[in-house]
């Protein structure tokens, strides 16, 4: 295998939370690698991925929109086509996390949260695969799911729910989806260094607890996530189906 394997040049990728965090780190590597990259997010103007993608020198375009409403999954699928012709690449890393006890847990806040973190990587994915297979000519699906798709979690039901349901839909569309030359697999994040994590890294003896359990001994940053993505993205996995990748610096290990 060449390190062409690893190239992504003529392909059309969307990447979902994308306006900061792990979904820009991996939208401007997509985009190192040959993609153009499509941005997502809820807030209203685009972050900077967007201008490190177009200095790569490639396509891009930001959509507006809360994965909580169910019309915007199709609006995220059908901006890509229309925008680069097709998709060939989706990136499901959109996330939201509510923290509370589980005996006073909110409905609003499992609600969210399965929609954003679950139904909605089901719908994006449905509708990009759709696509795929009426072209004919494969694609990639890259579900981010988290340390909590094998763990409880604390405080987080709703987060661990979710991001378990995102691990068993990585394989039961990989099952469905692999013989029609679709890869679905999934990268599950470590403690990264993000706005998710902001409450444990400012609680010091909850984040002294993390990094002594990390064998890194550091909290991984977004572009730790880069070189997976781009593996799992590009022809160089062409034989990985269904897979849950830890990027995690070791915590699973210990």
């Amino acid at each position: 295998m060449s390190l062409d394997a690893f190239q992504l040049n003529g392909k059309n990728a969307l990447v979902t939370g994308s306006h900061r965090g792990l979904g820009a780190a991996i939208a401007v590597a997509l985009a190192r690698a040959g993609a153009n990259v499509g941005c997502h997010g809820r807030d209203p103007k685009p972050g900077p991925a967007c201008d490190e993608i177009r200095a790569a020198g490639h396509k891009t375009f930001y959509f507006s929109g809360d994965l909580a409403d169910s019309k915007v999954p199709a609006g995220l699928i059908e901006k890509t086509i229309a925008e680069f012709g097709s998709i060939d690449i989706l990136v499901n890393n959109a996330g939201v996390i509510r923290r509370a006890p589980a005996s006073e847990y909110p409905a609003e806040f499992w609600n969210e949260l399965i929609a954003v973190n679950l139904t909605a990587v089901f719908h994006l994915s449905q509708l990009a695969a759709r696509h795929m297979l009426e072209r004919g000519t494969g694609g990639k699906i890259l579900n981010i799911a988290s340390l909590l798709s094998f763990q409880g979690g604390i405080l987080v039901p709703a987060y661990a729910a979710a991001k378990g349901g995102v691990a068993q839909l990585t394989k039961a569309l990989a099952n469905e989806w692999a013989s029609k030359g679709i890869n679905v697999n999934a990268i599950a994040p470590g403690y990264m260094s993000t706005d998710n994590t902001t409450t444990l890294r400012s609680d010091p003896a909850r984040s002294r607890q993390i990094l002594e359990r990390i064998p890194a001994a550091r909290w991984g940053e977004p572009q730790d996530i880069a070189g997976a993505a781009i593996f799992l993205c590009s022809s160089a996995s062409d034989y990985v189906h269904g897979h849950v990748l830890a990027v995690d610096g070791g915590w699973l290990a210990r």
